[in-house]
């Protein structure tokens, strides 16, 4: 893989994030609290820009009307049809499979564990040198 400089590190505040072209891809870059990670600017599920999405958190709930928001900004929510990717490892917590539009009888029981999703946005690796972001693609 080859080195691409991205920016001075000042130029991509903490919560913000870069667009850049690399080895013919689109590649956003983000800063989470001065950690950078880079994804694919293409959502696995039909293509849509990740960039132009919104950062959100994971929200849990261990029972009914019991609920935990915990890792703000986080996350990339894709503004095609509103998935959503861990930016840190690409993981989507959202499994099509079991999206359904049909009725489900309705009953209530414990908690499940979350399940992870079959799709991944493609990372890359990235490092801060000499003050400047690189992303290796």
């Amino acid at each position: 893989m080859a080195r691409h400089v991205v920016a001075p590190v000042a130029e991509i505040p903490p919560g913000a994030r870069k667009v850049i072209e690399a080895a013919g891809k689109r590649i956003v870059v983000f800063n989470l609290d001065g950690a950078f990670f880079a994804l694919l600017d293409r959502c696995p599920h039909q293509g849509g820009p990740l960039s132009g999405g919104i950062l959100c958190g994971l929200t849990q709930s261990e029972e009914p009307g019991t609920y935990r928001f915990s890792r703000a900004g986080e996350f990339i929510r894709c503004p095609w049809h509103q998935w959503e990717f861990d930016i840190r490892t690409g993981k989507s917590w959202f499994d099509p499979r079991r999206t359904k539009v049909r009725p489900f009888p309705a009953r209530v029981e414990a908690g499940a564990a979350l399940v992870e999703g079959p799709y991944t946005a493609e990372t890359f690796p990235v490092r801060v040198e000499d003050s400047y972001v690189v992303v290796e693609a």
